[in-house]
């Protein structure tokens, strides 16, 4: 199928192609499961986005609690930056609200949290499960003491 060999060979090309078709009303020319495959890919990338924003502010929060000795603005930064950008996420991707209640997706973010401040702390005495109330997570104000 052209189509599918199109969308092999140049992914860019074959959706400048696709968005053509789709505004010239070609639907019959449109590589409908490759179309299919690519929206849903938006959407698993907005939660991969939302995962790997949650992991580093979690990865700092744990920081910051575990090492107050170290506590520094750049850390700070981080936990506002990301912070920042989950509500900016959650505001424009109301839907992605739904992984917050998930108990498989928080397994996996507080999972790669915990890799992450291992790694960059040495330390490994972290709690097994996040031990704080998503609301505190995401308050501007909080942080663990």
């Amino acid at each position: 199928m052209i189509r599918a060999a199109a969308y092999e060979q140049d992914v860019i090309a074959w959706a400048n192609e696709q968005a053509r078709l789709l505004r010239a009303g070609q639907f019959a020319r449109l590589d409908i499961e490759h179309l299919a495959e690519e929206i849903e890919d938006v959407g698993k990338s907005e939660q991969r986005e939302l995962a790997s924003r949650m992991a580093v502010l979690l990865a700092h929060l744990l920081k910051w609690q575990f090492q107050p000795a170290r506590r520094s603005r750049s850390w700070e930064a981080t936990i506002r930056v990301q912070r920042d950008g989950i509500a900016h996420r959650l505001r424009h991707t109301p839907s992605l609200k739904h992984s917050l209640d998930d108990p498989d997706w928080w397994c996996a973010a507080w999972n790669d949290a915990l890799a992450r401040a291992i790694e960059e702390t040495g330390l490994s005495e972290f709690p097994d499960q996040c031990p704080w109330p998503i609301a505190d997570i995401l308050c501007q104000d909080w942080k663990p003491d």
